[in-house]
């Protein structure tokens, strides 16, 4: 399974979000470090909010943050809710229109293989891969 650029980036946002609690960080300044769209990464801390990983807050003093404690945000968890509309093969999906879908021996193997990949992912949390703090902080933490 491939994750796309939309959970891709979900991820930096948490792991900037961890890295620099607990201080509220704009998407735009998360956007900037990155690289990254500030439109394309505010739909991103949307998504992130609806899922009840950040909270958000608007106005001078604003910005994101993460809404649990590290080790209660769960990777596998934040895919899920990202990535819930988002099947591995069609016949996963509500347009089901493969022709050979009726006798198809993929689907339970592709099912499978989608739920080791949450499975694997289910044995980490975000305080799991942020461990090394100070490295990430001097890369995520703009200079001055």
């Amino acid at each position: 399974m491939q994750l796309d650029k939309f959970t891709d980036y979900a991820l930096r946002v948490l792991v900037t979000l961890c890295v620099r609690a607990p201080e509220r960080v704009s998407s735009t300044e998360i956007a900037r470090v990155f690289g990254l769209s500030a439109n394309h990464l505010a739909k991103v801390a949307t998504q992130l909010a609806h899922g009840g990983f950040v909270t958000s807050e608007r106005g001078r003093g604003g910005g994101l943050r993460l809404s649990r404690p590290a080790e209660q945000i769960n990777i596998g968890a934040v895919v899920r809710v990202l990535k819930k509309s988002d099947p591995v093969v069609e016949c996963f999906g509500h347009n089901a229109s493969c022709l050979i879908l009726p006798v198809c021996g993929l689907r339970a193997p592709l099912a499978d293989a989608q739920e080791a990949f949450f499975a694997s992912l289910d044995r980490y949390s975000l305080a799991d891969v942020t461990k090394s703090q100070r490295a990430l902080a001097a890369l995520l933490t703009p200079a001055g």
